[in-house]
């Protein structure tokens, strides 16, 4: 019975073991708030910006998700949030080393004397492709940064306005507490 108990333990545990200290990354959607539990009630120990590497300690409760992000800090971060795709932060940097890397190659090959023009031909449509995706990616990442820059001002204009709508209540009850009749005391002569 001992046996079945340890066995089940090792089954349910497993997937979370397996996931331990697996690379993922943050989507690059957004930035998000970094918190010291499983929920928004808990303390937020900073920011992780979109498409930053984390590492995924498997750990998971509701939508919350338990990482290590690039600073070394441990915290929860919403589950939707995070990928284990590149992010395009982690593959514009290949795409552009690729991109020297064949303009590299097509500079030594228009040099040479005895080049021929299928390696010419091959070397230019890999440099186009590659400049295709190094344009993909910064059209997408700019995309994502306008994006972020859009959350963040709906963010302040609702604060300032629920900030508002608690001023105006404060105002209206202090109005009507001043205009609201006061209990008359009774004359101590009267019966």
């Amino acid at each position: 019975m001992l046996r079945f108990f340890a066995l089940v333990g090792l089954l349910l545990l497993s997937p979370s073991l397996l996931a331990a200290g697996q690379p993922g990354y943050i989507s690059d959607k957004v930035y998000l708030y970094l918190h010291g539990g499983p929920g928004t009630q808990f303390r937020i120990l900073g920011s992780v910006e979109a498409g930053q590497a984390i590492s995924l300690l498997g750990e998971t409760q509701g939508d919350y998700t338990k990482i290590i992000d690039h600073k070394g800090r441990e915290g929860w971060v919403e589950t939707k949030m995070v990928t284990r795709k590149k992010s395009f932060r982690e593959q514009l940097p290949e795409v552009q080393s690729e991109l020297d890397k064949t303009k590299s190659e097509l500079e030594q090959a228009l040099s040479s004397s005895d080049n021929n023009a299928e390696q010419l031909s091959q070397l230019k449509s890999d440099l186009s492709r590659a400049q295709r995706d190094l344009a993909k990616a910064s059209s997408e990442r700019d995309h994502a940064t306008s994006k972020l820059a859009n959350i963040e001002k709906n963010e302040r204009f609702q604060m300032w306005q629920e900030g508002g709508i608690i001023a105006a209540i404060g105002l209206l009850i202090g109005v009507i507490l001043v205009y609201l009749p006061r209990p008359r005391r009774k004359q101590k002569n009267r019966w």
